[in-house]
């Protein structure tokens, strides 16, 4: 058991990192994966750009694409910890993966699970965590990202109990393959952040096309492109929660989201990390190991603090959400302090290599591309900050 002061109040908080048996045996599952299916072919997805669906598949059928899915509704039925262990270990492998990972578990599936009706439970949400089809979250535009309230995106009630949605969405993971979408679209122009709904959006309809893809500095594997909307008609039946409220519902998923970019982060870090001291045991230079030079030394130093606190960071986050309680700034903290751990533990991991980690022959200049974009999606580093001053301060 650990205590920690929450912020800088009288109260503490008592959090329990004893892994159960249970998320264990997933986190020894998902290193399996990882190890025997993932790293193997990482190299080869992202050169070719290429999206690992066979991977995706698997890792599905064994109960990671829906980790904190309800059993009945064909998820694994665990808790955020359990995401964490589980894309940490992906992400160590390949980020590209934990990506999809990521978005599957932690916007997708919760949306529905917490938001969704008995139909989209049954559908939708049980066909993703098995594997057998893959999610998408539509929020981000081409012309706002940050500020998601300035989006153009419409739905208009028809009359008849149906929804016409025109508009498009940018930068969305999976999109080239996506089955199923959770679009967010402005229904009530004059409502500003309480006129935006959520909708679960069928692909094979009709009014659904797939624009661009995105030629990606990292994480290529996880296919990013925009999707258009042209008269696609929603039913009320593909209404996700309450109509005006989909942007509250967004910024609580995407909190959610935010650990899982952490633990994505995490796992990025770790690779670099491992890689690192690795290198600095093995490679020589003026008779002798490198990492026997002191610059190398607080270099190893450095990259250790560094990944540690991200790590339990990202456990706190996890924690507080799986006992039911407030952790919008922990998730911030956590996801901050990861990814900029995780894009400064990779740089001195290519430092460290010297050539060899500016060479493809190493996946180390892999991870340094790929560490950039956790410090952008889920909110940027910038956002992040804002977020936890606000939350602290009570300020606007």
């Amino acid at each position: 058991m650990v205590t920690l002061a929450t912020s800088f109040a009288v109260e503490w908080l008592a959090v329990d990192f004893s892994f159960t048996e249970e998320q264990l045996m997933l986190q020894e599952l998902a290193a399996r994966i990882a190890r025997e299916k993932i790293a193997p072919s990482a190299a080869g997805h992202d050169a070719a750009a290429s999206y690992p669906l066979e991977n995706i598949r698997l890792l599905g059928e064994n109960g990671l694409m829906g980790i904190e899915v309800p059993v009945q509704f064909g998820g694994a039925g665990m808790d955020p910890v359990a995401t964490v262990l589980a894309i940490s270990e992906i992400a160590a492998a390949d980020a590209a993966h934990a990506t999809i990972l990521s978005v599957n578990n932690s916007l997708f599936c919760t949306a529905l699970t917490l938001h969704g009706s008995d139909a989209h439970k049954q559908g939708a949400l049980r066909q993703v965590a098995e594997g057998r089809a893959i999610g998408a979250f539509a929020l981000t535009e081409a012309h706002c990202g940050s500020d998601a309230t300035a989006m153009r995106c419409r739905a208009e009630a028809t009359g008849t109990g149906q929804w016409r949605i025109n508009g498009a969405k940018s930068w969305i993971t999976s999109g080239p393959v996506a089955d199923w979408v959770i679009l967010f679209a402005v229904t009530d122009p004059q409502a500003g952040s309480r006129g935006i709904t959520a909708f679960l959006i069928d692909t094979t309809r009709a009014g659904f096309s797939r624009g661009k893809s995105e030629p990606k500095m990292g994480v290529r594997a996880s296919a990013t492109c925009e999707i258009r909307f042209d008269d696609y008609l929603a039913e009320a039946a593909d209404v996700i929660g309450v109509p005006g409220q989909g942007f509250k519902l967004a910024m609580s998923l995407l909190d959610g989201g935010r650990i899982g970019i952490a633990a994505q982060a995490v796992g990025i870090a770790r690779a670099a990390y491992q890689a690192s001291v690795a290198y600095a045991q093995q490679r020589q230079a003026f008779g002798q190991a490198i990492g026997s030079f002191q610059l190398i030394q607080a270099k190893i130093a450095d990259m250790k603090c560094k990944l540690d606190a991200a790590t339990w960071l990202t456990l706190r986050a996890a924690w507080l959400k799986g006992q039911g309680q407030p952790f919008a700034t922990e998730a911030a903290v956590a996801k901050l302090t990861a990814s900029e751990a995780a894009m400064w533990i990779a740089h001195q991991a290519v430092q460290i290599h010297g050539g060899m980690g500016y060479s493809q022959e190493l996946p180390v200049e892999r991870y340094f591309r790929d560490a950039k974009i956790t410090e952008i999606y889920e909110g940027t580093s910038e956002i992040q900050r804002i977020v936890i001053a606000r939350n602290e301060t009570g300020l606007r």
